[in-house]
């Protein structure tokens, strides 16, 4: 008898074993994904930069159309590598432990903040797209939040195998409390990871899922479309133009042509004069994390960051 249950417990361990970490049910996205990416071998110089105990923080003067008027804020991305738990898709507390499951991620979280009249947006964006590309070819996970005086929502999306699964909860009535899958491609909010990453975006015509951040001031749902991407240079700037065949919307970013990449700009352009532009400021590498007292108030200056 127990050697019966021994067995079935070999056998179904061995088939969700296979079922959670065969990728060869999955071969269509990651092949096409895999082809359109530039990847770059990780170097001594990329591991000095994001391997060294600090986090990049970049602030940028935002000019935010909302509501027909342009809005003056904020906007800071907060760049940092952190071990990350495919199967839980959460930062790990025990990577040493983690083994296979552990991947090494580069974290974006992009905070925007401004005002409308006598209320204020406060909108975080995270997105945890792997160092490996070659391995991992898409963002694991993103979620979004946004906060106002209306009320708030929040979206999250779980790469699971070819789709992502999407989450969202608002207090819209035609938006509230979603759970579906949709086809997975590559997420207009994990564009500044990947050229961080590789220092380059795809070319061409991909599949592209529109910023969620779009997907919520149109209140038009997310989903996968194509989109054209196209490079030029500038006096010594990389731009990168992409825009959408199906909706309304491009989306131009200026980038250092060296490494490591710094995002200098970029301009959203959601049709109808609806433009939005962010242009840097200041950048520095802390370990932000631990600059949480009253005597550290003074990097926020050193940010320009708006009281």
């Amino acid at each position: 008898m127990i050697n019966n249950v021994l067995s079935l417990l070999a056998i179904s361990t061995l088939f969700i074993f296979i079922g959670c970490n065969d990728k060869t049910h999955y071969p269509t996205v990651e092949a096409s994904v895999a082809s359109e990416t530039p990847t770059t071998p990780r170097s001594k110089e990329f591991d000095d930069y994001w391997y060294n105990g600090t986090g990049e923080i970049s602030s940028y003067e935002l000019k935010q159309e909302r509501y027909g008027q342009v809005r003056q804020g904020d906007i800071v991305l907060v760049f940092v590598t952190e071990p990350f738990s495919q199967k839980k898709q959460v930062k790990l507390d025990r990577p040493q432990n983690a083994g296979s499951d552990n991947v090494s991620i580069l974290k974006l979280n992009n905070i925007r903040k401004f005002n409308t009249g006598i209320y204020d947006y406060s909108i975080i964006t995270s997105t945890f797209t792997p160092v490996d590309l070659d391995q991992h070819p898409l963002t694991l996970k993103s979620t979004t939040s946004s906060q106002e005086w209306c009320g708030h929502t929040y979206t999250q999306l779980n790469l699971e195998g070819s789709k992502y699964r999407l989450q969202e909860f608002s207090y819209f009535e035609s938006e509230g409390d979603k759970d579906f899958k949709m086809n997975a491609a590559i997420l207009e909010d994990a564009l500044f990871s990947r050229i961080r990453i590789t220092g380059g975006l795809p070319e061409g015509d991909i599949n592209l899922i529109p910023s969620t951040i779009y997907s919520r001031f149109a209140h038009v749902p997310m989903e996968p479309t194509t989109a054209t991407i196209t490079k030029s240079m500038s006096d010594g700037v990389i731009l990168y133009d992409v825009s959408y065949k199906n909706i309304n919307r491009k989306l131009s970013i200026d980038v250092e042509s060296e490494f490591p990449y710094k995002i200098l700009s970029w301009t959203e352009d959601s049709g109808n004069g609806r433009i939005t532009t962010a242009t840097l400021k200041k950048s520095i590498n802390s370990p932000y994390w631990s600059k949480n007292g009253n005597e550290d108030e003074g990097l926020r200056d050193e940010l320009q960051l708006m009281k």
